[in-house]
């Protein structure tokens, strides 16, 4: 299984590096989406925005991350909303891209699944209920109001 997490995570983080690069460095061409479509449109605002640069350096930091093998699961977490876009971009807008989004959402749930323990407190379900806490008055000294 270790090596499975090894290869997950370096595709993973290839995958990024390379795409985050090239919204800077333009060596793979990119072929257009259809005129007057929804994914051009979306495409045109990112690039005018110039929000595309946002989303490359966010690609390539998180990548370089998972490639380092230190810190994975906040390469995971810069990445996962990254994530979410592509495979609602392609879901919604451009489908020929869905089987790729699809490769990168599994290889992304798999080392989420890998590295779990690290996102453990955010779905523990240990604290207090809402019910539980004592209600407190707006007064000097913050002092507590029995129910």
């Amino acid at each position: 299984m270790k090596i499975a997490t090894i290869i997950s995570r370096t595709l993973l983080g290839l995958i990024f590096v390379t795409f985050g690069s090239n919204m800077f460095l333009h060596f793979i061409p990119l072929p257009p989406p259809p005129e007057g479509s929804p994914a051009s449109e979306f495409m045109t605002a990112l690039f005018l925005s110039h929000y595309v640069y946002v989303v490359g350096a966010v690609q390539v930091v998180g990548g370089l991350i998972l490639l380092s093998g230190r810190y994975v699961p906040l390469g995971l977490t810069l990445l996962g909303p990254v994530i979410v876009n592509i495979l609602s971009f392609h879901a919604f807008m451009a489908p020929a891209g869905l089987p790729m989004a699809f490769v990168v959402s599994l290889l992304a749930l798999f080392l989420l699944w890998r590295y779990r323990e690290h996102f453990a407190g955010l779905v523990k379900n240990g604290g207090p209920a809402p019910s539980d806490l004592s209600r407190q008055a707006i007064a000097p000294g913050n002092a507590t109001v029995k129910s």
